[in-house]
């Protein structure tokens, strides 16, 4: 109970740090299309690597807020921007709309975090996001990644459900996709990596329901409507990836969290997937909602998922 206090009391602190933020940044540049005008009036937070080459085809990552954060206070806490420079990657972190009470969203599925009811087309924002920079930069196709936390988590899975005909991968940090996973439909096979400590008691790796009132009275004003385990999300997705072995331990630990002694973090992936389809789990034992990152472990170990899984 005092780690997972410790751990809301975190969350409470990107929050009050994304109150203090300007936004989401600039996009750079001006371009004469649709996309430009979207993004005109939500621009994004962006990053050109120190090596980017206009010659070269470039992989583009694009980050997900958690609900409440602005892009900046998530990537304070991510930190991808540093290795974005080391792996030479494209990174932009958009941000989303703001609900009634002053708390940025993502419009992902009905069970986060969209507790309000707006109308917002996120799906369309995204993809304007991503026309832009191929617009401005020499974007590789086959090398667009969503990395996302929390509701930005549940919003990675829903553009995998909906855009995986241009999205190679994506990386889910305490998120889960629609538990009625007739709602996900994807075009062709997408990989999938999940990050989800054990002992989140905000999105429960068991599943669950985000209850009224629970960040603050009034928000959500209801109980959503629920969200699957971990491994009812894992299984969604290896059927819909065709995957046709079972989801086993592969052997690999890492330490993503400083609060955890140890490698805490045990590997697990679905077997028999389509060639150069990833579905994987990655459980952090003893961790949280927020866990306390040891960096730069956790952009890392993600980017090197996103590198070895490029669109087939």
């Amino acid at each position: 109970m005092v780690r997972s206090q410790a751990l809301l009391g975190l969350w409470a602190g990107l929050l009050a740090a994304g109150a203090c933020s300007s936004g989401s940044g600039n996009a750079p540049g001006d371009a004469g299309s649709d996309a430009a005008s979207i993004v005109a009036t939500r621009p994004y937070g962006f990053k050109v690597p120190a090596g980017y080459d206009g010659d070269s085809p470039t992989p583009l990552v694009i980050m997900l807020h958690g609900y409440g954060l602005t892009p900046a206070a998530q990537e304070d806490y991510f930190q991808f921007g540093a290795v974005a420079d080391e792996q030479t990657f494209l990174y932009a972190y958009p941000g989303g709309t703001v609900d009634p009470t002053n708390a940025r969203f993502w419009n992902a599925d009905d069970a986060c975090c969209n507790f309000f009811g707006a109308e917002v087309d996120d799906i369309g924002y995204i993809d304007a996001v991503i026309d832009d920079v191929s617009a401005k930069y020499n974007v590789d196709p086959r090398r667009i990644f969503i990395v996302g936390h929390s509701n930005g988590a549940f919003m990675s899975h829903r553009l995998a459900c909906e855009r995986s005909g241009r999205i190679a991968a994506i990386a889910s940090l305490a998120g889960a996709v629609w538990r009625d996973a007739t709602k996900c439909n994807p075009s062709r096979p997408i990989s999938v990596l999940d990050v989800h400590g054990d002992a989140d008691n905000v999105v429960l790796f068991g599943g669950g329901a985000i209850p009224a009132g629970f960040l603050a009275p009034g928000n959500p004003p209801t109980t959503q409507p629920p969200y699957p385990s971990q491994a009812q999300t894992m299984s969604t997705w290896a059927g819909k990836n065709g995957c046709s072995g079972a989801l086993a331990p592969n052997g690999v630990t890492l330490d993503l969290d400083v609060a955890l002694v140890g490698a805490e973090t045990s590997e697990s992936g679905y077997t028999g997937c389509p060639t150069g389809i990833g579905v994987e789990l990655w459980t952090i034992r003893g961790g949280g909602h927020v866990p306390l990152l040891a960096q730069p472990n956790l952009p890392q170990s993600i980017y090197a998922f996103f590198k070895a899984h490029p669109k087939p």
